[in-house]
Parts: C-alpha cells; structure tokens; sequence
C-alpha cells in the first residue's frame, strides 16, 4: 500500500504559522500535511465496492467524492469456493468507473485493498490480474489481521486515544482489535460475515450454535474487554438506524451513534418481530443491505452478551479512513480532529480567517471555571462563528445549527453536537423558537442550553468588535459573584461600541442575569474610566 516516505513524514519543517495557543498550530499547513489533502481509496469488500476520495484538513478530511456500489462479491462462496459471478462482473465495471473518475479529478493515484472475498476466492488472483489488465489498478490483498488494524485506526481517526474494543463486520468476514492510547493491540479475524451465515446448512438452529462457538472463542483469544464497543461496517450502521426508529431518535447522525447493551437486546427482538421490507422502509436502508441485517443482528446480540461492553458506538470510519491515518506523521495523528477542522474551515469559509482566535480569546474569561471539553466546544464554535456568512440573513441561524449538528466531524458527540449548534444558533439570533428543531433543543438539559446561548451571545457581541491581532485588543471582565459583567475598550476602540453592539452587550448580560459596566482603558490599561449601564 501505497504511503509517505520517511522523509516526508518526519523531516519537513513546519510552516511559520502563529501559535493558536491552547490547541497549537493547525498542522493542515504543513507541507507534510498537504500532501494529504487529496487522497484516493478504494475498498474491495465482499458486499460492497466504494470509493472514497478525501480531501481538506488531512486529520479531519472532508469526503470529497464518495460512491459505493453493492457487488455482493462473496455471494455464494461458501459453496462454490469462488466469487459471485455476477458480482465480479459488477465490481469490474465499478473499478472502470472509478479510475476514469480518479482521472477526470487529477489523482495521481489510487490505492486499492481487498478484504475477504477476494483473498479467500479461488478465483481471487485472477480477478486481480483482471482488474489489472483492464484499469491499470493494482489490488492489494490484507489478511484479517491487517483488515482489523486498518479498520482500528480508522476509529483512531475519529476517536484520538480511544480505548476499547472495535469490531469490523463485513460481507464475508468480521474482524476484532482492541485499542488503547492510541495504539492498536491484539487483533482477530473469522468468518461471521453475514454473507456465509446466510449460505450455513442447518437453519436457525445451526446459526446460533456456530456464532456462539465462534463469539466464546474469539473471547478466549481478546481477552476480558469490558470497556467501549465500536461498531465498523454497513451491516452495524443498519441496525443503528433501525435502533433510532425504534426509539424515535431525532437526530439521524451515524458517527458517535450510542447504544446501551440493553438497547441492542430490545433491537435485535424488534428486527426479528417487524415485517422486513416494513421496517427497511422505514429506516431508509437498502434491500441488498436489509437482506443481510438478520444475519448481522445475530452476531450482535451474541457479541454483546459475551464480551458485555459498558457501552456501544458506532464508527461511520473504517478501513478506508485507516488506510488514510496510515499515511500521517504521527504529530498529525496527536491532534484534535473537531480543531483541524474547524480551523480549515475557518481559514476556507471566513471572511477574517484567524478572528476565530481572537474571539474565543475575548469570550474567553466568561468561561474560566469550565472544564477543558467544554473549553475545546468553545473554541470549535468560535473558530466557526463567521462560515455561514453567506447564507440568507433570515435563514442563517438555522443554517448554523443544521451545519454544527449533521456536518462531517469527528471527535464529536451528539449532545456536543448539539450544545455547538445552539450556541452558533444564537451567534445569529437572540432566541431559538424554532418548531423544527425542538426535538433536538431536548437532547440537552436547560442547563446546557443555558451556557450554549451563552456561549452564542458572547461571540455576538465579540463579531462586533473586529479586532486585528495587532490592534490593542479591549477585554471581558466577569464577576460571577456580583453578577457583574466588565466591558473594558481603549479610546481606539470606543468608536466600534455602537448602538447594535450596546444592544448584544446587554443581551448576553441579561442571559448571565448580570449588570453591565463599561470601562474606557486608557494607555497602560489603568485608571480607567467607569460608567454603568
């Protein structure tokens, strides 16, 4: 597979970015971290065949094209011991497709891994040489253990640090790793893919015999793992919608997705009791993928029960995102994924790109007793402040909030999601009434919302005040126990404290249930002048 040398991971020098304090220098402007910014992969599964070209922030990247197509390559295999015919025929018509596609986008190259249907298929190699012949595309095969450790650090990507158990089902195979630190340690693969449990002798019975045989021993060879599940693959992210229709969840946002092994349990009895093409079309799931989740609840009602996590989430990132953690130099696989991005899209979208900066330092001293990921939340939502500038004014703290709640993030949790929405929300708009998305407002206690808005009034008022970094910036003072809120501004910056930014100032006091008072900092910021209002 196709990486950075050593050269470009370790030596190229860093830019001469200013430091941004608290979360450093946004690595996306290292060379090192370019080179990532446009990158092709192509995964070759036994159910699917996708192609997924990133692009932006290498440590957050945006999905720049993303297109799958379900060849069912593993169809079948288990009796004829070769690949579907149909389906061979179909991936090597998506492996045209998608290296003209890498063409018409000036990739220089794509990289190509195949998992189990390939690597286990009589036919496998020829395939390969057919691929090769005809696209040019060279495919390399991994072995499951190798299909595990790319598939953890895609989890890595999304999750820096994370510990636990991930767990990668695919057509043919599913594969187990633990991770811990940032590392990923002991890793299993087996054949409880949902494409052979469909094609096993013996009927229901049978199944559930050899899954639990299969589950007790990959136990045996992991280890107690008692801590988070992660859940990589189509079959898992199924059932997971099915899990919100089931409870009614609003928000409809795969990655970070939290089930409670009781909830799977209750799941994997509704899919079994629901009418199948019912609940496939109630859940928005396709009916290749549909097919194959009965199989795939299965397997999951067992894992939990064995391996007993204290909790479930789902990894909208797998193996293809792995192969792209793969190619980072690990100073850019330490960073905050939800900061990078919110950095590159502050230095794309807005129109004083570094003011975000500024702002979160200004914003700041309100928030001085919060803890550190409330603090990250605060920065994320500054940095992002002013990217919806060109949305309609009436409609632009919605479109703040739908962007903070449904945006491609990692490292994000959906009540964070949601805390960052509200307080971009109010960034726009002194109130939330909005109908559309009360729902959603609930996912939060009144506390939390409390602080969004907050939060949002803050840099309100703070978008006021465009301040240079040269300028000598004016300052927020808060007394929490006097209930006092300080505004201090040089004669220089008196003239920007007009009408409408007296008006937000008092906004934001009267969500802190504060006084205002006003101070005119003259040369040393001493002896200042006071007035009340």
């Amino acid at each position: 597979m196709a990486k950075l040398t050593k050269t470009a991971r370790d030596t190229v020098p860093e830019t001469g970015v200013a430091d941004l304090g608290l979360f450093g220098k946004p690595l996306f402007e290292d060379p090192s971290a370019r080179a990532l910014a446009r990158v092709g992969v192509v995964d070759v599964g036994s159910n699917s065949v996708r192609l997924v070209v990133f692009d932006g922030a290498a440590r957050s990247p945006a999905y720049f094209y993303n297109e799958k197509i379900m060849c069912a390559l593993g169809a079948g295999m288990s009796e004829t011991g070769h690949l579907s015919p149909q389906g061979r025929t179909r991936a090597l018509s998506a492996m045209r497709r998608f290296k003209k596609l890498a063409d018409g986008m000036g990739l220089s190259e794509l990289t190509v891994v195949a998992t189990a249907a390939v690597r286990d298929a009589s036919d496998g190699a020829a395939f390969r040489d057919e691929v090769l012949r005809e696209t040019g595309l060279r495919i390399w095969v991994i072995d499951g253990e190798e299909e595990a450790r790319l598939s953890a650090q895609g989890v890595l990507l999304g999750w820096p640090g994370a510990y636990g158990l991930v767990c990668d089902i695919g057509g043919s195979s599913m594969e187990l790793a633990e991770i811990s630190g940032g590392r990923v340690g002991r890793r299993v693969t087996s054949q409880l893919g949902p494409l052979k449990l469909r094609d096993l002798k013996g009927g229901a019975k049978a199944r559930k015999a050899h899954i639990t045989e299969v589950i007790t021993n990959l136990k045996e060879r992991m280890g107690a793992q008692r801590d988070r599940l992660f859940l990589v693959g189509g079959s898992w992210r199924a059932i997971a919608r099915i899990d919100m229709l089931r409870r009614g969840y609003p928000l409809q946002v795969l990655h970070e997705y939290r089930m409670t092994p009781r909830a799977v349990t209750s799941t994997v009895k509704y899919i079994k009791e629901t009418d199948i093409e019912e609940l496939r079309v109630a859940a928005g799931v396709s009916s290749s993928r549909m097919a194959l989740v009965p199989y795939a609840a299965e397997v999951l009602n067992r894992l939990v029960k064995t391996f007993r996590p204290k909790d479930i989430a789902i990894s909208s990132y797998g193996i293809r995102e792995g192969m792209l953690y793969e190619q980072m130099p690990q100073r850019l696989r330490d960073r905050d994924p939800l900061i990078e991005a919110c950095r590159f899209a502050e230095a794309k979208d807005a129109r004083m790109p570094g003011f975000g900066k500024i702002l979160y330092d200004f914003i700041l001293p309100l928030f001085s007793g919060a803890s550190a990921p409330r603090k990250r939340l605060i920065k994320a939502a500054c940095l992002l402040h002013d990217v919806s500038w060109r949305a309609h004014p009436d409609y632009r703290a919605e479109v703040c909030f739908d962007n903070a709640t449904r945006a491609n993030l990692g490292g994000l949790k959906h009540a964070e999601r949601i805390f960052m929405g509200l307080a971009l929300l109010h960034r726009y708009s002194n109130k939330r009434e909005n109908a559309r998305f009360a729902d959603l407002y609930d996912m939060v206690d009144e506390k939390t919302r409390a602080e969004a808005e907050v939060v949002g009034k803050a840099m309100r008022f703070g978008a006021m005040l465009w301040m240079t970094p040269e300028a000598e910036r004016g300052e927020l003072r808060w007394f929490a126990k006097k209930k006092l809120l300080q505004l201090r501004l040089t004669p220089d910056m008196m003239p920007l404290f007009g009408e409408v930014a007296e008006a937000r100032l008092n906004s934001l006091a009267a969500s802190l249930g504060a006084e205002v008072e006003i101070k005119t900092m003259r040369a040393r910021k001493s002896d200042a002048a006071v007035t009340k209002v």
